[in-house]
């Protein structure tokens, strides 16, 4: 089942299950933006990382001194107990909140929100994090939209690069061996606003930066110039991935990262991890704009 939004430019859909941007359709020319989620390559669209991002070493954390198995991503990834609250023309409104279920994994009592709006060729997704409970909530959100890419018959990967409104100079944190966070870094960019994709550029697993200045990144093509922007002023962090040789990219906004293999299991110590008062909320969105119509 899907949900789906109008605008005079653009077509979008998002899946009941685990609430993801499952289809970004140009009304002009009916070209598709987003990875269609082929099982055998990638069976996602845009997964919604909610209230971890990546792997927990060892598959668990601590909090308050117990072990908690909260999976890869979280725990909205693939839920089927998503529910639409509210709708208008513009915008769509799904809420997950806490169960016994879900305090079995994660001790926290807590309703969080998804808003997807559309406004001609603006996807705008907030993120509404309420803590119901009577102790400071732990957690972390963010974005994994995959993009087609090439977007056209005949086109390369290498024909496409990522850019960023200032010259950057940041490296990427190389995951280890069981997909966490190393203290081992790479050059990526030195004093470049440009990332220029290639087959081999994932073989190492997601680019992971954590100092960039830029906070949108346009998806371009050589030739042809900007694709699709993505806007994340209320990130901390930006994560660029693809299955090697695959055709697709991910543009990822994280507040958090996967658990270092340094790690203690500490959840509360967790790198990128947020705190949240008892009775509180707070709300963080990024837009993806589609240029190229």
């Amino acid at each position: 089942m899907t949900y789906s939004l109008l605008s005079d430019s653009l077509s979008i859909e998002i899946t009941k299950l685990g609430i993801e941007l499952c289809s970004i359709k140009s009304k002009k020319s009916g070209l598709e933006y987003i990875w269609q989620a082929d099982p055998s390559i990638w069976g996602s669209h845009a997964p919604v990382l909610f209230p971890i991002i990546g792997l927990l070493k060892d598959g668990y954390t601590l909090i308050n001194g117990k072990k908690y198995f909260i999976p890869k991503h979280g725990l909205v990834r693939n839920s089927d107990k998503v529910q639409l609250i509210h709708s208008t023309e513009n915008t769509l409104q799904f809420r997950f909140s806490w169960d016994k279920e879900t305090f079995e994994k994660y001790p926290f009592q807590f309703q969080f929100d998804v808003i997807y709006s559309l406004i001609d060729n603006c996807i705008k997704v907030e993120h509404i994090v309420e803590n119901l409970g009577d102790q400071t909530m732990y957690y972390s959100l963010g974005g994994h939209p995959g993009f087609n890419c090439p977007l056209h018959p005949g086109e390369n990967y290498e024909d496409y690069y990522l850019s960023f409104p200032f010259k950057e100079t940041d490296g990427t944190w190389l995951l280890d061996e069981n997909g966490l966070v190393s203290d081992q870094q790479k050059s990526i960019l030195e004093n470049s606003s440009k990332l220029w994709l290639n087959k081999n550029i994932f073989d190492h697993d997601a680019l992971i930066f954590k100092n960039l200045k830029s906070k949108k990144v346009s998806l371009n093509h050589i030739k042809n110039g900007p694709i699709l922007s993505l806007d994340f002023e209320d990130f901390e962090y930006l994560g660029v991935w693809a299955k090697p040789g695959a055709p697709f990219v991910c543009i990822e906004p994280w507040l958090g990262i996967a658990d270092s293999s340094k790690s203690d299991h500490d959840f509360k110590s967790k790198e990128g991890i947020l705190e949240l008062a008892p009775k509180k909320s707070e709300k963080k969105s990024y837009s993806i704009i589609i240029e190229s119509l």
